[in-house]
């Protein structure tokens, strides 16, 4: 994960959670995962390749997505990944968890000083 200059500061979490969110509609080659997750943050996110191959292979691992080779549009071997249904649920499960956590977290940075 880097700072991005544009927005001033870094977006915290990981390419495992970020790959997850399961916002690119069928099956989805490495590099469009990537471009996919920094034009979704309206570039505010950008993830390495090398952060993202990991966790593309432990989300595989774990049965939340699968892969499968195929041809890029520029006729070159690629490998495309689509979620599966296990996926979608443990999509379901840490987005609820991710929602409640912000929502504590948002709770603490409103409270005043006299409330601490």
């Amino acid at each position: 994960m880097r700072f991005n200059g544009k927005t001033g500061g870094p977006v915290a979490g990981d390419a495992g959670h970020a790959d997850s969110q399961g916002r690119v509609a069928g099956p989805t080659a490495r590099i469009r995962v990537l471009l996919r997750i920094q034009q979704i943050s309206k570039d505010r996110l950008e993830i390495r390749q090398g952060s993202l191959y990991p966790a593309l292979y432990r989300l595989e691992h774990q049965g939340w997505i699968t892969s499968e080779w195929g041809e890029s549009e520029n006729k070159r071997k690629a490998k495309y990944y689509r979620l599966t249904a296990a996926g979608r649920r443990k999509l379901q499960t840490e987005a609820e968890k991710w929602n409640r956590m912000a929502d504590v977290i948002a709770g603490i940075l409103q409270s005043k000083p006299e409330e601490v």
